[in-house]
């Protein structure tokens, strides 16, 4: 796990200023179907620099942050000085150091496919209070929706660093499945777009973890091929992405 949870070092800046915001719907979403109240203590685990986090704490919710990567989780702490009710932790989904039946729900953003499934439900089961749910939040561009959209695809596998040998990872629907099997389980999307300059393009793109760094010999390579990818689609200097936020809450099994 130790090469995944380094995958993000020394792209926080990017991450942090460019990356995709989980949309304020998941939360609406999850008071109903969950019955998520302000006094559920949330665990958000492999948090990031704090983007999931944020809905939960704006929500009214107390928030765990578990992150492993010390870049990450040191933005996660300067998140943490403007939220009293966050405290930010350093530990791994399979392993949060959490006490036992702690936690009123566990939340799960982008991170989820860098788990090891067995083990991360096995830990989940301990920390979650009886009946706590499980949301696991995708929020990512649509890949396959359009000639731009594919034609991004294909830049990132032509330029990135190991885009198909992490593509599966990426499609996380069956890993999800495979999660709650034997429990309770319901999905929701939250469709929507959006509009980047070439510099949050730029910057978007250096955040996801295929991209490669400065330095990298396929650095200048992908600077250029993003270029152009944006000089052929741009309308009046912006490129639009549709985006999807995939919602999967669940419950384990008895």
């Amino acid at each position: 796990m130790s090469e995944n949870t380094e995958r993000f070092t020394g792209r926080v800046r990017d991450y942090e200023r460019h990356r995709l915001r989980y949309p304020g719907a998941v939360i609406e979403i999850l008071v109903p179907r969950c019955g998520l109240r302000l006094d559920h203590l949330v665990a958000d685990v492999g948090a990031g620099t704090g983007m999931l986090a944020e809905l939960f704490l704006e929500h009214g919710n107390a928030v765990i942050a578990i992150e492993p990567n010390d870049d990450m989780r040191e933005a996660c702490e300067r998140l943490a000085s403007a939220w009293p009710g966050l405290m930010v932790k350093k530990a791994t989904a399979e392993d949060t150091g959490l006490e036992e039946d702690s936690v009123d729900l566990v939340a799960v953003g982008r991170a989820f496919h860098w788990f090891d499934v067995a083990q991360t439900a096995k830990e989940f089961r301990r920390i979650l209070r009886p009946g706590g749910w499980v949301v696991i939040a995708s929020n990512s561009r649509v890949r396959d929706d359009s000639p731009m959209s594919m034609a991004y695809e294909d830049l990132l596998r032509q330029h990135g660093t190991d885009y198909e040998a992490n593509q599966e990872r990426y499609e996380s629907s069956g890993r999800v499945t495979e999660f709650f099997a034997g429990g309770e389980l319901f999905r929701e999307e939250i469709r929507g777009e959006q509009k980047l300059t070439l510099e949050e393009l730029l910057g978007q793109t250096q955040s996801l973890s295929v991209t490669p760094e400065p330095g990298h010999a396929k650095y200048e390579g992908m600077q250029e091929a993003l270029r152009a990818f944006f000089a052929k689609w741009q309308v009046d200097g912006i490129v639009e992405m549709k985006t999807v936020c995939r919602v999967a809450c669940g419950r384990f099994g008895s």
